[in-house]
This record gives C-alpha cells, sequence and structure tokens, in this order.
C-alpha cells in the first residue's frame, strides 16, 4: 500500500510531462508542419496556445509576406545589348506542406528562380525602343513598367507554384545599359533622334 501513493505521484508527473510536451503556441501568420515519426500528419495555422499529441513533432513556418531584394545581374537584352538589371519580389508561403517537403530549402529555392525569372524576362524585352519613323511600337523594359511586371510575376508564379509559394508582386528596382556600352549607347539614341526629327521635318 505504501507504494500506491508513489506510483500515482509517477504516473501523475509523467502525464503532466506529456501533456506539456503536446503544448505548443503559434503567432498570426504562422504554421506548424505536424509529423510522427518522419510521416507528414498536417498542418496548424490555428494561432494562439495548440495541443497535439506529445509524440508529434512540429517545425514551425512564417506565413508572413517577405521582400526580396534581387541582386543587380549582367544580361543581354533582346536585341544583344548587355544591360544590368534587378528586380524586388514580394512573395509569402501558402502551402506550408510543399515548401517544407517538395523543395530542398524553399528560401534558396525562391531566390535562385528569381534570378532565372529576371534573366528571361530580360531577353524577352528589348531595353528600349528604336527611335525610327517605321518602327513599329513593342513594349519594352524602360518604358512599359507595368506590361514588364506583370510578365515577370507570371514567370515567377509558375516557377514557384512547386514550393507553395504565392507571389504578391514583382518590379524592377534597378535597370541601366552595362556601363561599358552605356555613353555608345546614349550617343547612338541621340543620333536616331536627330535622324527620327529630320525625317518627321521632310515628310511633315
Amino acid at each position: 500500500l505504501r507504494w500506491g501513493p508513489f506510483a500515482l505521484g509517477i504516473a501523475l508527473l509523467v502525464a503532466g510531462v506529456l501533456t506539456l510536451a503536446g503544448l505548443y503556441t503559434l503567432q498570426p501568420n504562422e504554421a506548424a508542419i505536424i509529423q510522427l515519426f518522419g510521416a507528414y500528419r498536417g498542418t496548424s495555422r490555428v494561432p494562439g496556445l495548440r495541443a497535439t499529441n506529445p509524440f508529434y513533432t512540429r517545425k514551425k513556418m512564417s506565413l508572413r509576406a517577405r521582400n526580396l531584394n534581387g541582386d543587380r545581374l549582367k544580361v543581354n537584352d533582346k536585341r544583344g545589348n548587355p544591360i544590368e538589371i534587378a528586380a524586388v519580389v514580394v512573395w509569402h508561403v501558402d502551402d506550408s506542406a510543399k515548401a517544407a517537403f517538395d523543395v530542398d530549402d524553399y528560401e534558396n529555392f525562391v531566390k535562385v528562380q528569381s534570378e532565372a525569372a529576371v534573366r528571361h524576362l530580360a531577353s524577352s524585352f528589348a531595353y528600349d525602343a528604336e527611335i525610327r519613323e517605321d518602327a513599329t511600337h513593342e513594349a519594352t523594359l524602360l518604358a512599359s513598367a507595368d506590361i514588364v511586371a506583370r510578365a515577370l510575376e507570371r514567370e515567377l508564379q509558375a516557377r514557384l507554384q512547386q514550393a507553395g509559394v504565392v507571389v504578391e508582386e514583382a518590379r524592377l528596382m534597378h535597370l541601366a545599359y552595362a556601363p561599358e556600352i552605356a555613353q555608345v549607347m546614349l550617343r547612338r539614341q541621340q543620333a536616331e533622334a536627330i535622324i527620327a526629327a529630320r525625317q518627321k521635318i521632310v515628310h511633315g
């Protein structure tokens, strides 16, 4: 009989420890990925104090919006002119299970895929329109900010869908000719503008 209270105390202590082990808290816009011995058991997104099976492991993940300020890249535009370009991307994790299990490192995945998307974007548009009387109107990196931004968002979303990431906004934050041709291109544009103005006077 004297072992009864001791055994009861041990049992209560173990139960208390297990109960505390199953408690966790979540902040707003935070998720917890729940696993049992490596097997995925679901995702909790309800903020506050939560309780679960004490044998479950929990990995927290932020669902808040994040900014990615891309590095300046030197690439060739649609006409083969070397330019410097960089973009800012606003994104957040939407599917935490995909972010955790479908890619190795979702933050690095966002960075690498964003760089690839910006490189592809630069090669799809000319830096600036040609100044000629017979030149056709075309969207350019310099003059068509909204069109370029939408194209970048579409490509980024297609690339990042695999990681459960949603792109909220993407825009160019730096755009310039590469230093080695900047002066040459400026003189070329000035010459084209003069020729176009003369042709307009002649035909006007």
